[in-house]
């Protein structure tokens, strides 16, 4: 016995250049028919929560599915799986495509390389899954473009929820973002890790989808933006404090990857920022509280 709830959506054109859209999304349990021989002209996201089962994909081998897994199912690709015809297993699924799955798939988040991924847990993924699910009540005006943003957040509570990676982040990517700011190369940062800066690119290419330096000039940039645009320190001294000695070089830098100028980008976001700058995340759900100012004496 099994049980299965599914929906599939059309999007037109132009949901489609949102970058992705959801073609279907379905939850099933049980002992689950088998699906397949078969090739899908879209992706799929298998997400398998409890139970076992198997696979087999175009190298034709048969391989053990245990949950917490994710199967993915990439356009042009054979494919045949199963649950276990005794146990069964429980499943999500979401069909999706758009022009945004090349960038997804050159980022590492979707692995047409790996189809069978075994995953720490699923919460993150199911929660993306349920707000498909909700949206996908009839009449919904917002279906489309509501379904279509939670496959975004699916790829990344997939890529989140890795049994190959920590929750804290890959260790190489917190040591790089702790030292982003001191004057070092990329040699100096592989030296510092014990490796080869080739073997650095292909740690930060898997864990973050670019390069060491962009990887680097990211966060260098990031910071620079916040101290530009919180504080009066001169633009030299914001080049210094994320690790640029020469500032003409920053500034050049700066303009390149921002597309304006240090000092025009402080004159569009700058402002004053009473109490003091402060590097503590707030909480969106519980904001603090304001007291009222009382009259004017």
């Amino acid at each position: 016995m099994y049980h299965t709830w599914m929906r599939f959506f059309t999007p037109g054109p132009l949901h489609h250049r949102l970058g992705l859209v959801c073609l279907g999304v379905g939850l099933q349990h049980g002992a689950l028919p088998t699906v397949g021989p078969r090739t899908l002209d879209h992706h799929v996201a298998v997400v398998i929560n409890s139970g076992s089962g198997w696979f087999i994909g175009a190298d034709g081998r048969r391989v053990p599915v245990i949950a917490p897994s994710l199967i993915w199912l990439t356009p042009g690709t054979p494919h045949h799986y199963g649950a276990d015809p005794g146990t069964g297993w429980d499943e999500s699924f979401v069909d999706f495509t758009g022009p945004a799955t090349a960038t997804y798939t050159e980022l590492g988040y979707i692995e047409p390389d790996r189809p069978l991924v075994p995953l720490a847990d699923t919460a993150g993924p199911r929660a993306a899954v349920g707000r498909m699910v909700r949206a996908a009540r009839r009449g919904n005006p917002l279906l489309e473009v509501e379904t279509g943003a939670a496959v975004h957040e699916l790829l990344v509570a997939l890529r989140r929820a890795r049994a190959d990676v920590s929750p804290d982040g890959d260790p190489v990517l917190q040591a790089l973002a702790r030292d982003a700011f001191q004057p070092l190369s990329v040699a100096e940062h592989a030296a510092r890790h014990g490796m080869t800066p080739a073997e650095l690119r292909t740690a930060v290419r898997r864990g973050a989808g670019c390069s060491p330096k962009d990887y680097l000039l990211g966060i260098r940039l990031g910071r620079a933006k916040e101290l530009l645009a919180a504080t009066d320190l001169p633009v030299a001294a914001v080049a210094r404090r994320v690790g640029y000695d020469d500032p003409a070089y920053f500034s050049r830098l700066f303009a390149r990857r921002v597309g304006t100028a240090p000092v025009r980008f402080r004159d569009q976001q700058g402002r004053s920022v009473p109490g003091g700058w402060s590097d503590q995340v707030p909480d969106p759900e519980h904001p603090p509280t304001i007291t009222p100012l009382g009259p004017a004496l």
